[in-house]
């Protein structure tokens, strides 16, 4: 049961921005900085991206929308069907805060690592994480302007100019100049890494700095963050058995439902971060803590399910048949021997 150690520092910068907030000109500094962050990650996210790679993704077009139904459709409709939980598990802004993590893509790393851990298809895997994420800079701020609305804690039209400005183009510049500095950043990819998660923790620290500036926090309790980890236990498990066995009864193979039951049940915290900052403004502290929940908890059940997935046996039977059918699926790999 994996302890992420992220997510030990991600809970010491909420703890220092409770102690120390940055408050006036501190504040204005550190909302200018959290906002260039945001645009860098989304810039690396472009670069790092292979158009070629997502392309060529696309001859599995059945693994991938069912990953991209399960994130972008299932999802949120589990998140609305949430609101009857306020106000008896949930307050409003906790629950806008978990449909908001219904909202978000899926993850690439952890997605990946699992796949190959289970035995899965690791390639089918890249492109599915790929694919969500690119989707999401899309389709969760319109999905967010659809569902949480005026209501959503400082969401509003001019939110999705934000989204525009601050990830979307930025994204998109990195793809542009991907043949540049594409080496650069594959050559320096460690380094890089840990600006990646320092950039997180500043926006981290910006949001839950305006949290205490505004109060926001009295408004929850433990027993309100009980109810808050009952819900997401299972709304995880939910999505967990659907993955599995509604792939199953598409008929997909082990490898592919391997996949696709670690990339269509989890969600990015790296994504759904920056993207609650410029979504919510003050009030994203709130909107993200289901997130950061969730991501913990996702990563310790599936990293146990990965490991029973291992122990399976290998299926004699179907070896033949995947090995004559990998020509139709060159380029995202086929069969659980994908690593």
């Amino acid at each position: 049961m994996p302890i992420d150690p992220y997510i030990l520092l991600l809970l010491g910068t909420v703890g220092l921005a409770a102690l120390l907030p940055a408050r006036g000109s501190a504040a204005d500094v550190a909302s200018g900085a959290s906002t260039a962050a945001i645009a860098f990650l989304f810039f690396l996210y472009g670069v790092r991206l292979s158009t070629r790679e997502a392309l060529d993704g696309l001859r599995h077009w059945r693994l991938h929308g069912t990953v991209l139904a399960c994130t972008f459709v299932i999802f949120p409709v589990l998140g609305l069907a949430a609101r009857g939980l306020v106000p008896v598990l949930l307050t409003h802004p906790l629950y806008q805060g978990l449909l908001f993590l219904t909202l978000v893509p899926s993850t690439i790393q952890s997605s990946i690592a699992f796949t190959s851990i289970a035995r899965g298809n690791v390639p089918a895997a890249i492109c599915a994480g790929s694919f969500s994420s690119l989707a999401g800079i899309v389709i969760t701020p319109l999905l967010a302007a659809a569902l949480l609305g005026s209501s959503g804690g400082g969401f509003s039209a001019d939110s999705l100019v934000k989204i525009v400005l601050q990830l979307l183009v930025p994204f998109v510049a990195g793809q542009v100049l991907r043949p540049w500095v594409g080496g650069f950043v594959a050559r320096h990819k460690k380094v890089l890494g840990y600006v990646d998660r320092g950039s997180i923790l500043l926006v981290v620290y910006t949001a839950f700095s305006e949290g205490m500036v505004q109060g926001i926090w009295h408004q929850v309790s433990p027993a309100r963050l009980g109810g808050l980890l009952v819900v997401e236990a299972v709304l995880l498990a939910v999505m967990l058995a659907l993955t599995w066995y509604g792939a199953k009864a598409l008929r997909f193979d082990r490898g592919d439902r391997i996949a696709i039951q670690f990339a269509g049940s989890k969600k990015s915290l790296a994504s759904g971060l920056p993207m609650a900052s410029v979504l919510f403004g003050a009030h994203a502290s709130l909107a993200v803590l289901p997130l950061m929940l969730f991501h913990q908890m996702q990563l310790m059940v599936c990293a146990v399910i990965a490991k029973r997935r291992a122990r399976d046996p290998e299926p004699v039977t179907a070896a033949a048949p995947a090995t004559s059918a990998a020509p139709s699926r060159t380029a995202v790999g086929t069969g659980a021997r994908s690593r």
